[in-house]
């Protein structure tokens, strides 16, 4: 299953059944689970773990050194979890010692071309990045969230579950669950009510949701009064539940 002109280091661990293309380039302390592929021209640096069932497309850069000067060479690491489609020229690097080290990716994201995901970011689980996505560092990606073609993220910026970006969106601040985004500098445009109907989520959620966001956004309250009032209604909806988490974690404010 290794092209015969694929370059593996002897130091890496692979599963029996996974796939390296030819001319992809595997470095040491780098793990692969069982049926990822590598395409060729990849390149796989370490200290990198990749789960199982990945498919890594040609020209994919991950688990190179951080793009931060402060970097001086210690052992940092890059997580990637299983049934991730990372795409052509895609770059990821790992973490850095000021942070917590990692760069993490869950499972099941699809993450489309020329994306590239900085030091120390999370992304959780179900994801789509469209094409020219990028982020600066530690940002954190939360489930199911939708980001459109050429979106730029500052560094520790936070976007909730369920969220929505338009294409050539400006993240500066960060975007709480469920709300779409767009913009430069990005504005809260309702919520992503098509992307929760598609994944089941009820008329009557979707509802208060909607009821959330125009407490949030029109009511003319202070943010720390509307995070209130959201923290006792959630304690009765808990479709409003990812909105508590997410301000207790927020740290850059939110889009206004």
């Amino acid at each position: 299953m290794i092209h015969p002109q694929a370059l593996v280091d002897p130091k890496a661990r692979l599963a029996e059944d996974v796939t390296i293309g030819a001319f992809a380039l595997i470095g040491a302390d780098v793990e692969i689970g069982a049926g990822t592929e590598i395409d060729a021209h990849a390149v796989v640096e370490g200290p990198t773990v990749i789960g199982r069932n990945n498919h890594v497309f040609p020209y994919v850069s991950v688990g190179l050194a951080p793009q931060d000067k402060k970097y001086a060479g210690e052992p940092t690491r890059l997580v990637i979890g299983d049934d991730n489609t990372i795409r052509e020229f895609c770059t990821v690097n790992r973490g850095t010692a000021q942070d917590r080290g990692k760069t993490t990716i869950g499972d099941d994201n699809w993450i489309m071309a020329y994306v590239h995901i900085a030091h120390d970011c999370v992304i959780a689980n179900h994801t789509i990045l469209a094409n020219n996505v990028t982020m600066g560092g530690h940002v954190h990606i939360d489930d199911w969230a939708i980001l459109g073609g050429f979106t730029k993220i500052h560094q520790f910026c936070r976007l909730g579950a369920h969220c929505f970006t338009q294409m050539d969106c400006g993240i500066a601040k960060d975007v709480p669950p469920y709300v779409m985004a767009a913009g430069m500098p990005a504005r809260a445009r309702g919520i992503n009510s098509e992307g929760l109907a598609r994944r089941d989520f009820t008329r009557a959620d979707i509802r208060i949701i909607k009821d959330a966001y125009r407490l949030l956004y029109r009511s003319g309250l202070r943010l720390a009064e509307a995070r209130e009032a959201l923290e006792e209604r959630a304690a009765k909806e808990p479709a409003l539940a990812p909105f508590v988490e997410f301000f207790k974690a927020s740290e850059r404010s939110i889009i206004r």
